[in-house]
């Protein structure tokens, strides 16, 4: 079977045999279109499930993300020791992660009482120097090269602050500047249809573009997800939790399950 493999350092694509001696099996996903898609809809349920599990099931902020975390891990564990992209396992893990990332910056800013800014700044930093270390190490932040178990540990712990950094700017603009929900979503809509601009007109380097859309997609998600579930008087849909979550969970096992049966999305590459 002949794959593709782009390499987003070069920024061109070479076809090769997958049982060629040296190759191997990409840890992540390739970006593609379903990528974001289903990309889009985890951020969004993280929201929303974050929400249902602390308020309308009563766990609170502590025990839900003492929760969270913990099956976090396990499906981590398991995400890792696959050694290749596994699409249900990747998944799982972005959406719980998503989840984690939300509830860590909900803690911070409603049980410690840490500002909207400061918890932005603080993942702004957090998330560049996790890039800085990466980069020291294997020289390549490209996701299409995450072959190795040292690799995919930098690329989950960025993961996990474009999503705390996300929850925080989304809030941030959402509620303490007071843009809305409907807005908020317009805005970082806009940044990420700018950043694709400069990705395909003006030559934008494809691994920093892909890492600013997505940090932006869970601010993007997030607001469209608070606008179908938050109540008609806080400026939502009022479709609550659990039927926001149950559309988007349908939506992203949808997807899976196309993932999964046509091979979409999975990777060969020669290690560097």
């Amino acid at each position: 079977m002949t794959t593709i493999s782009t390499d987003t350092d070069t920024g061109n694509a070479t076809g090769f045999d997958d049982t060629q001696a040296g190759s191997m099996p990409n840890r992540v996903p390739a970006v593609t279109i379903d990528f974001w898609l289903i990309k889009l809809m985890a951020v969004t349920m993280g929201e929303t499930a974050a929400d249902f599990l602390a308020v309308n099931l009563g766990l609170g902020l502590t025990a839900t993300s003492l929760l969270m975390t913990a099956i976090l891990i396990g499906a981590l564990y398991f995400q890792f020791s696959q050694k290749r992209y596994v699409p249900w396992s990747y998944w799982l893990a972005v959406v719980l992660i998503s989840i984690v990332g939300t509830l860590i910056t909900d803690n911070l800013v409603d049980n410690f009482g840490v500002s909207l800014i400061t918890t932005t700044v603080f993942f702004t930093a957090a998330l560049a120097a996790t890039f800085a270390v990466w980069y020291a190490s294997e020289r390549t932040l490209s996701i299409h090269k995450v072959t190795t178990t040292r690799r995919e540990a930098f690329y989950w712990l960025a993961i996990l602050f474009t999503f705390a950094l996300g929850t925080g700017a989304g809030d941030l603009v959402a509620e303490q500047f007071g843009l809305g929900y409907m807005a908020t979503g317009i805005l970082f809509g806009m940044i990420i249809a700018s950043i694709t601009f400069g990705y395909y007109a003006l030559q934008l380097d494809g691994i920093l573009a892909f890492w600013i859309a997505y940090i932006f997609t869970r601010p993007l998600g997030a607001s469209f997800g608070d606008l179908l579930s938050q109540p008609r008087e806080y400026g939502g849909l009022g479709l609550g939790t659990i039927v926001t979550s149950a559309i988007f969970l349908t939506v992203i096992v949808g997807i899976v399950i196309y993932m999964s049966t046509t091979g979409r999305g999975r990777e060969q590459v020669r290690p560097t």
